[in-house]
């Protein structure tokens, strides 16, 4: 494989590893439903509540040391509840739409097969690591519910240290774990602001940025090294094939990897 130089690769989980924007929709479709048939909501009120709670998650800051994720979250449903419905809060109906939606998405995140081969076939070659943000009860669960331990030399959650991505320590911190340095590294992810950002402020070798829509953006900021459309073109971007399916990103100009002008696009083995 063309992998000189390159030592250990990073992964970040969410909508990189499994597809947990998907299973969040399958889990809200499910609350939705109950709160349907079995709450006397109607369908516009059961999509209002749905739509509070999830834009309560998109800005949602906890801190653990005052409260458990679990209550922050149920806190969330209820308050949605209340929001749409009014009257007084509803404790019960919150906590059993929280554990319906908690379940629901959790059943549903799943490591495909395809990228399950793809991770045992890398690690004949490089380190494996996961890293992923987020409060660590909520990223263990996912962990654990996609099976993904065995693929992996080292598994860091954000919530579990003192800074997450994209503060170069963090990145630092799995390094050491690994025994590897920064410029031996490569980071795959799908967020520019945590898993690109933190790679270019860690020093790592390369940066692959997970881009599911057909044409990748004209700004795109910061400037990853690659993009790809799916995780699994990622063997053949390290295998400098030239896979159709690869999208080089050539905003910069230049080769990152190897530091000199770039004409022609480069693979990690430059």
């Amino acid at each position: 494989m063309g992998l000189q130089g390159v030592k250990a690769v990073f992964f970040d989980l969410d909508n990189t590893l499994i597809d947990t924007a998907a299973a969040g929709r399958r889990a809200i479709e499910e609350v939705i439903n109950v709160l349907q048939s079995e709450h006397h909501c109607d369908e516009k009120e059961a999509h209002l509540i749905c739509d509070k709670v999830q834009a309560k998650l998109l800005k949602e800051c906890h801190d653990p040391s005052k409260m458990c994720i679990t209550d922050l979250r149920i806190q969330h449903w209820e308050e949605a509840i209340q929001e749409i419905k009014g009257g007084t809060a509803n404790r019960n109906l919150a906590t059993e739409c929280y554990f319906l939606w908690k379940t629901t998405r959790l059943q549903h995140l799943t490591l495909a097969e395809e990228t399950r081969g793809m991770l045992s076939n890398l690690r004949k070659y490089v380190r494996l690591l996961l890293l992923t943000n987020g409060d660590t009860q909520t990223q263990r669960e996912k962990i654990e519910a996609c099976a993904c331990q065995p693929y992996f030399d080292a598994i860091v959650v954000g919530g579990e240290q003192k800074e997450e991505k994209p503060a170069s320590s963090i990145f630092h911190h799995c390094c050491e774990l690994l025994g590897v340095q920064p410029e031996d590294c490569v980071m795959v992810g799908d967020s520019l602001d945590t898993d690109i950002q933190g790679g270019l402020n860690a020093g790592f070798k390369a940066t692959v940025w997970i881009n599911k829509t057909v044409t990748p953006p004209k700004d795109t900021s910061p400037v990853p090294h690659y993009i790809i459309s799916s995780v699994l073109d990622l063997p053949g971007l390290l295998q400098n094939k030239g896979d159709a399916n690869l999208e080089i990103n050539q905003l910069a100009g230049i080769c990152n990897v190897c530091d000199s002008s770039a004409e022609e696009p480069r693979t990690l083995t430059c």
